[in-house]
């Protein structure tokens, strides 16, 4: 069934149950590197066997040419958990000085949309990837975040300090995606044909420095622990059967270790199908979830040029050495704790000696 977003404004009992599937893999098919990664492969494969009365909604991360990325996360929370807001306004749909992915894609609606998010992409580095790490960043808002900025003047730092200590407060932080279920499949290789007998890299010249015992994980799938805690954390549930993990390509080179390998690796595969009918029969078993009363989708970004003139009137205003009185900033220029660049700053001196 092709997704139809009207059916977001229907009560829980009358819409069909919508999974999002995410391919989390960076590669691109088209240009460099010149082929497509396996999450893409599996995202399709679990569009094919997911009970086809679900809603699919189906998203490739993956960085076509010229596409734009998904921006970084600017850690307004850590300002102030008022200053970041539900749906994230530091980017916007469409814009052309920082282009964004998580906007351009619609991507808090969809997440807002779907009972379940199914992710699945691959371990790089002991991690998840860097589309998955920046997706999962940029939803710090979705956990307590401010869904009225027009309470904090679009992005006054000051403001939103202010309502963060006010009794309004209370009752407009909350986790704005609550109830929703996250299932991740999360596979590697296990260094390809990297490993000596001893567990180390081949290449690796001072073999003492890398202990095969002290390797960070017994499980392969903490590697996306952050990830899963970060859903838990934040009220949506990852049951542990629908945190998987499996390894295929073990002890290939990279160039025998492609989806069209993969999918020759008949244990393999069949981990991931039992993975992807887990993930079916838990949302069929829970069922619809209501929306939460701030919602992203449908959300209409209020207009915020005037706002924007002031923000830059206060920023002209720093970089001249004169923060607003009483604000952080003014602390910390006062304490010398930051050496910003400024005509009223002693700091700017340092500055200079340091060019």
């Amino acid at each position: 069934m092709v997704p139809n977003d009207a059916n977001g404004r229907l009560p829980p009992g009358e819409r069909p149950l919508r999974v999002l599937v995410i391919a989390g893999s960076d590669r691109r098919q088209y240009n460099c590197p010149g082929v497509d990664g396996k999450a893409r492969a599996l995202a399709l494969r679990m569009e094919r066997r997911l009970p086809q009365d679900l809603e699919i909604d189906l998203e490739d991360l993956g960085n076509l040419y010229g596409r734009a990325r998904i921006q970084s996360c600017n850690a307004c929370a850590s300002t102030s958990m008022a200053l970041c807001v539900w749906p994230c306004n530091c980017y916007e749909k469409g814009d052309k000085a920082e282009p964004d992915l998580m906007w351009d894609l619609d991507l808090y609606a969809r997440l807002d949309l779907a009972d379940a998010w199914a992710i699945i992409g691959p371990i790089n580095w002991y991690g998840p990837t860097s589309n998955l790490k920046l997706m999962f960043d940029r939803l710090v808002c979705a956990s307590g975040g401010n869904p009225r900025e027009d309470l904090i003047n679009h992005k006054d730092p000051e403001k939103a300090m202010a309502l963060e200590r006010s009794m309004e407060w209370e009752a407009l932080s909350r986790n704005h995606l609550e109830g929703r279920t996250a299932a991740f499949f999360c596979y590697g290789d296990e260094g390809g044909d990297e490993l000596d007998a001893t567990g180390r890299p081949k290449k690796l010249r001072r073999k003492a420095w890398f202990d095969p015992a002290e390797e960070p994980f017994a499980d392969e799938r903490d590697a996306y622990r952050s990830l899963v805690w970060q859903c838990r954390y934040s009220g949506i549930e990852v049951p542990d059967r629908l945190w998987a993990h499996a390894t295929t390509g073990k002890g290939k080179p990279y160039s025998e270790d492609q989806a069209e390998h993969m999918v020759e690796d008949a244990p393999f595969m069949a981990a991931f199908d039992a993975w992807v009918d887990a993930v079916a029969l838990h949302v069929r078993t829970k069922g619809a979830m209501s929306p939460g009363q701030y919602r992203a989708f449908g959300y209409e970004a209020p207009g915020h040029r005037l706002a924007d003139l002031q923000l830059k009137w206060r920023e002209a205003r720093m970089q001249a050495g004169f923060p607003p009185p009483g604000s952080s900033p003014a602390h910390q220029q006062e304490r010398g704790l930051n050496e910003d660049t400024g005509w009223n700053t002693k700091a700017s001196e340092g500055d200079k000696r340091r060019r």
